[in-house]
């Protein structure tokens, strides 16, 4: 199993009247457990866009919402892979208060490969990212 741990803090612009993080804000937490998984394991778009020249957009988001995170907290943000052999790439999310140690927020993103040009979606892993299974074992 793949994971990424990262913590960043809650930043003012972050957080609502009621002082905490607005709900829509941790999707973008989730994109930067994505990063830096990617930065990781060397599963960036970068990589993945000079590899094979694809797209990775995001075609399912499903957030949980547990407990609030708050202005002056981190968050720490852990990002598995989950291993599928369909052409997709799937991340679960867990959101920690690095203050509190609770659980905030649960998600999961589901990536698939597109050409950019044309915008048709792949049927197949493309070659970069078979490589890169194989690399971690988990081919």
């Amino acid at each position: 199993m793949l994971v990424n741990r990262t913590e960043v803090p809650v930043r003012f612009s972050e957080v609502d009247s009621l002082r905490v993080v607005w709900h829509g804000h941790f999707v973008k937490y989730f994109e930067d457990g994505r990063e830096a998984f990617g930065r990781e394991f060397n599963l960036s778009y970068l990589d993945v866009f000079h590899s094979d020249g694809m797209a990775v957009p995001i075609v399912d988001l499903q957030v949980q919402y547990k407990k609030p995170l708050e202005y002056g907290d981190t968050a720490i943000i852990e990002t598995t892979f989950i291993n599928t052999p369909a052409a997709k790439i799937i991340f679960d999310f867990k959101i920690f208060s690095g203050k509190h140690k609770y659980l905030a927020c649960v998600g999961q993103t589901t990536q698939v490969f597109m050409n950019p040009v044309n915008k048709e979606l792949y049927i197949t892993n493309p070659p970069y990212f078979e490589g890169w299974k194989k690399t971690h074992g988990l081919m």
